[in-house]
């Protein structure tokens, strides 16, 4: 339990500068769910971007023997997004026994299963509401809260996108989130 309300907080406490900067407009009441969400949402896009702007002939870099691959880096978030978000939906996994980690060689790849996992748990996380996150759904032997699990799957992505980061850079590239914060401040925009 513990374990769940500290991925919860980190969720919504790394997703509350997003918020604040979206100002301009009226206060608005942000509920568990559209927070989920939002954090998602934002986490989704560097995830997405990152896979698009890294070149094909990088994919196979690793800082360390023992790292994974950039390109295993969005496979494991995949597979780990295929997991969670089947409890989420009550489905069964539809990527069962696969290991995308060694299966997968092209950016091409990759980049289709992340957007395929993206868009299977576009349906567990917009099907969200403040009502059914509280609920309980069946993880492997467990009962846990919807709001949880989304949380982690949030949690983890950033987790995944931090260590491309850091892949990108030893690379001379810029990650995405960054980019979009270095031309928000270029005078003229």
């Amino acid at each position: 339990m513990t374990r769940v309300l500290v991925a919860s907080a980190l969720v919504l406490l790394t997703a509350a500068p997003a918020f604040a900067q979206m100002g301009g407009g009226a206060p608005q009441k942000i509920g568990i769910a559209q927070g989920l969400t939002r954090a998602y949402d934002g986490v989704k896009r560097n995830l997405t971007e990152m896979a698009a702007n890294m070149p094909e002939a990088d994919y196979g870099y690793k800082p360390h023997q023992d790292s994974r691959t950039f390109g295993q880096l969005f496979a494991h978030a995949a597979t780990s997004m295929y997991g969670s978000c089947s409890a989420v939906r009550g489905v069964a996994n539809p990527n069962p026994g696969k290991n995308l980690e060694q299966d997968l060689k092209t950016k091409a790849e990759f980049v289709k299963a992340l957007a395929e996992s993206f868009a299977f748990c576009d349906e567990a996380v917009k099907g969200m509401t403040d009502a059914n996150a509280v609920e309980f759904v069946k993880q492997g032997q467990n009962e846990v809260a919807r709001a949880s699990i989304i949380a982690g799957v949030t949690s983890h992505n950033n987790e995944m996108y931090g260590t491309g980061a850091a892949y990108m850079r030893a690379k001379g590239l810029v990650p995405p989130s960054t980019e979009r914060q270095q031309q928000m401040r270029r005078p003229g925009l």
